[in-house]
């Protein structure tokens, strides 16, 4: 097994990491540089695989552009599986607490790969959500899918009505199988990658959550929105997200998009209020990145 570490100047570091996600969706690890290591004031980032399956080196040069200090390669030993073990924890995140009487309860979200135990239920307040990270991005504890998980149990908390959902670039499902835990029906979800398809498919199957994966690219294909679909969950990056906002035939009553960097959130935002006549209900944020709750209520 082969170690491809990427290491960049920190300040660069959330963008180059979202353009690494585009050639490794099944996620990467992050190592910051220490003071007094010589690597102050650096990231690392780095993926695992066997030789032909890691991205070449012209595209890893391509994405880091200026940033770049260094790529390097190592063989690792043979316990990488229990590294990778490490690196993937359990992540909690904690429903909305009731104020005045006007949230709904709704259970706090607790998302794990297989090889964590359960934890003990919180009076039963508590939704366990087991992701298998090893084959699509999407697990929980990158900062852009925590900050949709918020946004989510937000929503239901103050949504009554949980209708239909369509979950673009759904990765591992984890977005998916929480709107179903949640008891939004029926959930479709959509990613163009034959990996992340199969993942969706095997992690729903897993936590018992109905939901019809299907593999689809926003790109080139039609997006046809169902005339009751009440939520759409994209969380997708900045390009894809200016996509869809040109591809919305009408406006979904409430939007969660997500994989943006804080920047970045403004322009999306107005795009969408501008072609479909979405608003901003709430915008949260996490170091570099941010999600936006958006209805058009």
């Amino acid at each position: 097994m082969i170690r491809l570490a990427v290491r960049v100047q920190d300040e660069h570091a959330e963008l180059v990491l979202a353009e690494l996600l585009e050639l490794t969706p099944a996620g990467v690890e992050e190592v910051r540089g220490q003071p007094g290591t010589g690597a102050a004031g650096t990231v690392e980032y780095a993926v695992y695989g066997a030789p032909g399956e890691l991205p070449g080196l012209p595209a890893v040069h391509a994405v880091a552009g200026d940033a770049l200090v260094e790529v390097s390669t190592s063989e690792i030993p043979d316990d990488w599986h229990e590294r990778w073990k490490q690196f993937h924890t359990p992540v909690l995140v904690r429903a909305p607490r009731p104020a005045g009487g006007r949230c709904a309860p709704v259970p706090s979200l607790r998302v794990r790969p297989p090889w964590e135990a359960a934890h003990a239920h919180e009076h039963g307040e508590l939704q366990e959500i087991v992701i298998d990270p090893g084959q699509a991005f999407g697990t929980g504890g990158h900062a852009s899918t925590r900050l949709c998980l918020e946004l989510l149990l937000a929503l239901a908390a103050h949504e009554p009505a949980r209708g239909p959902v369509l979950d673009l670039g759904t990765g591992s499902g984890v977005l998916a199988i929480a709107a179903s835990a949640l008891g939004f029906l029926p959930v479709l979800a959509l990613d163009n990658e034959p990996e992340s398809v199969a993942a969706a498919r095997e992690n729903a199957l897993a936590n018992g959550a109905t939901i019809d994966v299907r593999r689809y690219d926003l790109r080139t294909h039609e997006l046809v929105l169902p005339a009751t679909a009440t939520l759409v969950l994209a969380n997708l990056l900045r390009p894809l997200l200016l996509e869809l906002t040109s591809g919305l035939q009408r406006a979904p009553t409430h939007l969660i998009a997500g994989g943006l960097l804080r920047d970045e959130v403004d322009e999306v935002a107005g795009e969408f209020a501008r072609r479909v006549g979405l608003h901003e209900r709430e915008r949260r944020a996490r170091g570099e990145w941010a999600a936006v709750w958006l209805t058009s209520r």
